[in-house]
């Protein structure tokens, strides 16, 4: 699978897609593979904060339950709803489907983060796709 380059992406497999100061995070598609079936999404509530590198949510499939780690730090302004009543939609289409939105604190913790290329190159150094 190509991932989006419009995207920064972290080692435990979530992505940002930034909008002047503010941010979409979701996970990436080799997670909701790796997870399965996803039957649940926890997700902070808007005004919460969020760290860089922090547990923000989990994601949880018929397998396991896995933490979610802000790829960035910041404010949550907005959770997708639709993953309350329809989580498989993270599995249909992972990189469409964000699951909260944050006004960023600090854009330079960005640079920190993998591009498009550089996480195609770690998963398949994990044995992913």
């Amino acid at each position: 699978m190509a991932y989006p380059t419009d995207r920064k992406y972290t080692r435990e497999h979530e992505w940002i897609q930034v909008n002047g100061g503010s941010a979409s995070i979701g996970i990436t598609d080799y997670a909701q593979q790796s997870l399965g079936d996803i039957v649940f999404v926890e997700a902070p509530k808007v005004g919460a904060e969020i760290t860089a590198g922090k547990t923000f949510g989990t994601v949880e499939s018929v397998k396991a339950v896995s933490d979610l780690f802000a790829p960035a730090s910041g404010t949550v302004t907005e959770v997708n709803r639709d993953l309350a009543t329809s989580p498989e939609k993270v599995n249909k289409d992972p990189h469409g489907s964000w699951m909260v939105k944050i006004t960023l604190r600090n854009p330079g913790e960005l640079d920190a983060l993998l591009s498009a290329a550089d996480y195609e190159k770690f998963v398949a150094e994990e044995g992913g796709h």
